[in-house]
């Protein structure tokens, strides 16, 4: 415990801060025990960030029914908080990879500073292991409200452990979207149009529209499109409560969904050919980044002529489900390919997750490309396989009539 006075003790404290943010060494700084005249605040937590390749602090104030986010330079930064802990707030917790320290001012005044080294892991994994898992890189701040609002974390901001495949889920989306962004060629500095189909429960929704609103400061426009008018009501409630401006909820499905100019075309788990639905809305609708993730693959399966060279091979059942999944979205990504797009077919999350873990994702090219060249390859694979009709070629060809 500190022996300073009071005032030496908080100086003491925000050089700590000054410290820990200068290094990058900052992952926590919560202040509590709020006794200022805001009405319904009740803490603040504030993150290190990079914001357009600037250091930034994150500063979320949390009030009983809707959280704020403010950022703030460095400099700011530690002017605010100096200044709130000199008035409002009577308990600050700073966490760094090493240690806590914990600033306590009592009712009469007294300012007392405790530290303590963070534990490490002693797990078979050792020493190293921990240090690893303690600084793994996560695209989505576990603290964001709209995670608690979901039932991802607690009220605590602790992830609730039935959660814990989801938390990993939306992580990936975040990061996988992030690298296609920036490889999109959009231009961040004017807001981005989203369309997610099929968006439930609003994981994924509220997630990407999160990251462009806090990281990338993008007021982007983000409609999460739902045939359950139940969940699409839940979602705009949450958002409404939350101050998640911009984002909406819609009841209806890609067939129902009027065609507008979308930047972000976003389908996740779309049955059949509800993928290939959603894949023609994101060429009509000049979508820089399509993201699909395709489940049951029911067109194809049935047209199918096994060449005799592969009978044997395909006579068991499992292995023809496969070939026909492989065969539906290798066509896919060709006539993604045909329109324009660079597209990538990888597994989006590891099977030990979730059992559909197939992403099509496509980039709108920069250069041309030989279009005659990849519809000879989607002919000769239709031919070799005796396919008669994709829907995805069916509905492009209707709509280029």
């Amino acid at each position: 415990m500190s022996t300073l006075s009071s005032d030496e003790t908080l100086t003491t404290f925000i050089n700590i801060l000054k410290d820990a943010i200068s290094r990058q060494r900052l992952e926590r700084l919560l202040l509590s025990k709020y006794r200022g005249d805001e009405k319904d605040l009740q803490r603040i937590t504030i993150r290190l960030i990079n914001l357009r390749q600037q250091l930034t602090l994150s500063f979320v104030y949390s009030y009983k029914t809707r959280d704020i986010t403010k950022n703030y330079s460095p400099d700011e930064a530690l002017s605010l908080v100096s200044e709130l802990m000199s008035s409002d707030f009577k308990s600050a917790h700073l966490s760094t990879a090493s240690e806590t320290i914990q600033l306590e001012i009592s009712k009469k005044g007294k300012v007392s500073l405790h530290t303590h080294k963070a534990s490490v892991s002693s797990d078979h994994q050792g020493t190293k292991s921990a240090d690893h898992n303690r600084h793994k890189k996560r695209f989505v701040d576990i603290n964001r409200p709209f995670l608690t609002a979901l039932g991802v974390t607690d009220k605590q901001q602790q992830l609730i452990p039935s959660m814990s495949k989801k938390w990993k889920q939306i992580n990936k989306f975040i990061e996988v979207f992030s690298q296609a962004l920036e490889n999109s060629g959009l231009n961040t500095e004017q807001a981005l149009n989203v369309v997610d189909f099929g968006s439930g429960k609003g994981y994924l929704t509220f997630a990407i529209h999160d990251y462009l609103a806090n990281e990338l400061q993008n007021s982007a426009a983000v409609t999460g499109v739902e045939l359950r008018a139940n969940l699409a009501e839940l979602c705009n409630n949450i958002a409404n409560t939350l101050d998640h401006g911009g984002l909406q909820f819609v009841c209806g499905d890609v067939q129902t969904h009027a065609p507008q100019h979308t930047d972000v075309m976003i389908a996740l788990h779309a049955c059949d050919t509800a993928t290939d639905y959603a894949i023609h809305y994101g060429i009509r609708a000049q979508a820089s980044i399509i993201m699909c993730s395709p489940c049951c693959h029911k067109q194809i399966r049935p047209q199918m002529a096994s060449p005799s060279l592969l009978q044997p091979m395909l006579k068991y059942g499992v292995h023809l489900g496969q070939q026909a999944e492989m065969v539906t979205d290798s066509l896919r990504a060709l006539l993604l390919e045909a329109n324009g797009y660079t597209t990538k077919v990888f597994e989006f999350i590891s099977l030990e997750h979730t059992n559909k873990n197939k992403m099509i994702l496509a980039v709108k090219n920069k250069q041309s490309t030989d279009t005659e060249a990849v519809l000879q390859q989607i002919a000769e694979i239709k031919t070799f396989y005796g396919i008669e009709q994709h829907c995805l070629e069916t509905l492009l060809e209707s709509s280029a009539e």
